[in-house]
């Protein structure tokens, strides 16, 4: 029994890294050209893609806990910054959507369904994204991790979504790909669904207990 139950929704929320696009290839040179420029070593894409799914902040984290065995308060400060400008230059290289995104996406349009777009990452560059990626007219709203006073796993994202939006906590469904979103989505009442492929920092996507994880997006589409 799938709990997406598209008919009975009217606002579809949607995570963006690991959940619409894959971005860690960007996110991997990003990093690697800051840990350069900082003349540290470098790291590799697979465990780039372990640390991701957390933030910015904590990705930078990762990287120096791994580098240096310690986080140190200036030298965090200092990748993070770096890495930020880096990222924004080149935002969109190598970052595409997965299989089966831009059909689900399609579908939801058709069926007239509003959806938004909820991340933790900073508002420009996920706008800048959904831009490049030619997007942006699926969305009705966009959240960035800095549009509000807190951010998932907090739910205010999420209310502050189906308020914006007019609809109802029963009526919406949240799509993620982490833990992140699986308890902002449990703390504000709202269903959800995680996908199996995406970055929840080198966590089992199990281990938060999700109400149903599936493999692909138009696994939605055949349940409804």
């Amino acid at each position: 029994m799938s709990i997406a139950q598209l008919q009975q929704r009217d606002l579809i929320l949607f995570d963006l890294d690991g959940t619409l696009l894959d971005s860690a290839a960007d996110l991997f040179r990003a990093l690697n050209i800051s840990l350069n420029t900082l003349q540290l070593p470098l790291v590799t894409e697979a465990q780039v893609r372990v640390w991701v799914g957390k933030g910015a902040a904590k990705l930078c984290e990762s990287v120096l806990l791994h580098i240096t065995g310690e986080v140190d308060p200036v030298q965090h400060q200092q990748l993070l910054q770096t890495f930020m400008q880096v990222y924004a230059a080149e935002l969109c290289v190598d970052t595409q959507l997965y299989p089966g995104v831009a059909e689900f996406l399609t579908y939801c349009q058709t069926q007239h369904l509003k959806m938004a777009c909820v991340t933790n990452k900073p508002y420009s560059l996920a706008q800048g994204l959904l831009q490049k990626l030619q997007l942006e007219h699926y969305f009705q709203l966009v959240l960035g991790g800095d549009s509000l006073p807190q951010k998932k796993p907090h739910p205010l994202p999420l209310l502050h979504s189906v308020e914006i939006l007019h609809s109802q906590i029963a009526k919406t469904l949240m799509i993620g790909d982490s833990s992140n979103d699986v308890e902002a989505a449990r703390q504000a009442g709202i269903d959800c669904i995680v996908v199996s492929y995406g970055y929840n920092h080198g966590e089992d996507i199990y281990d938060c207990q999700p109400q149903q994880v599936i493999d692909d997006l138009r696994e939605l589409i055949l349940l409804s």
